[in-house]
């Protein structure tokens, strides 16, 4: 039994190699510059956000302090995945330390589960705002609002520990090559020489805890706002009580679209090109929109965006 378990820790993987999104020279300049372009944004974009929800008082309400939460979340978000997305179209295959693979795996996993969260705590914000307004200070009073953020936020790092730990104990004796752009689990679990049954249990059954259980609030919620609006007797309440939520019903419609897809799925992935365009979107395209789609079409934040440049 000793030697087996010797030769097993000389061929341990100490390192990754990341192929990154695209392998073609020709092209990979082109898609350095334009998803720098769009980091550089999205951080830009959620800082003013961040800036403005603190700043000024009128927007200092349950839907403002959930998008500030938000921001927050987006610029670690993108600033976890985006710098070896990046890496990898400067210099190519670039090779990623086992600690420094699991580390990223490990915050990818808290952050993509903590917005799950919020944006549950945010359709479930709207459907008080719309279907209760008449409870809407209790049930939304600022220690529930700071309730539902902190548990999203512990719940992620929670769910976070549990799957990193599994992955992390797997044995790698090679090959080392991640067809992906950032340490992700499929891609793990595809290289991993040992038996990932339990591990693909604990990543299925996280999934349908995490992204189907937010989902589904998330549906709920916005199903009872639609019956709402239906019933209520004047066009243009019609019309304000959609506008407060078709955005945020939209994102969420793309960003579980592509993350359901990828992680609710308990065998191995193996169409990996196709899983990189899938990350891309809510690892970049989500990010860059979201402040735009929550925040710089709404008539309170133009206010104070105004107020903070002085053009009024």
């Amino acid at each position: 039994m000793e030697r087996p378990l010797e030769r097993d820790n000389m061929t341990r993987v100490q390192q990754f190699v990341l192929l990154g999104l695209s392998t073609r020279p020709e092209v990979r300049d082109i898609l350095f510059a334009v998803f720098l372009t769009l980091y550089l944004l999205t951080l830009l974009e959620n800082t003013l956000t961040v800036l403005l929800v603190c700043r000024h008082s009128e927007l200092h309400k349950p839907m403002y302090f959930f998008l500030g939460n938000l921001s927050c979340l987006e610029m670690c978000y993108v600033s976890v995945t985006t710098p070896s997305l990046l890496a990898g179209l400067r210099a190519g295959p670039c090779r990623v330390p086992f600690t420094a693979c699991m580390t990223q795996l490990f915050l990818f996993i808290s952050l993509i589960c903590t917005e799950c969260s919020l944006l549950a705590s945010m359709a479930y914000d709207r459907y008080v705002a719309v279907c209760r307004p008449l409870h809407y200070p209790l049930l939304m009073r600022p220690q529930v609002c700071l309730g539902l953020a902190v548990a999203s936020w512990l719940g992620g790092l929670l769910v976070s520990v549990v799957k990193t730990a599994c992955i992390a104990s797997l044995s790698y004796c090679g090959p080392n090559v991640l067809n992906q752009f950032f340490c992700d689990v499929s891609p793990l679990l595809n290289l991993s020489c040992t038996h990932v049954a339990l591990t693909e249990l604990v990543d299925f059954i996280s999934a349908i805890v995490i992204f189907c259980g937010t989902l589904l609030v998330a549906l709920a919620s916005y199903s009872a706002i639609g019956v709402s609006v239906l019933r209520m007797p004047s066009a243009a309440a019609r019309r304000k009580a959609f506008s407060t939520c078709a955005s945020h019903l939209v994102v969420v419609g793309i960003f579980y679209s592509a993350a359901l897809f990828i992680y609710c799925r308990p065998s191995r992935i193996r169409s990996m090109d196709l899983n990189k365009v899938l990350s891309v979107i809510y690892t970049v395209a989500t990010p860059v929109c979201n402040p735009v789609i929550y925040c710089l079409r709404n008539r309170e934040v133009h206010v104070a965006l105004r107020r903070t440049l002085h053009w009024s």
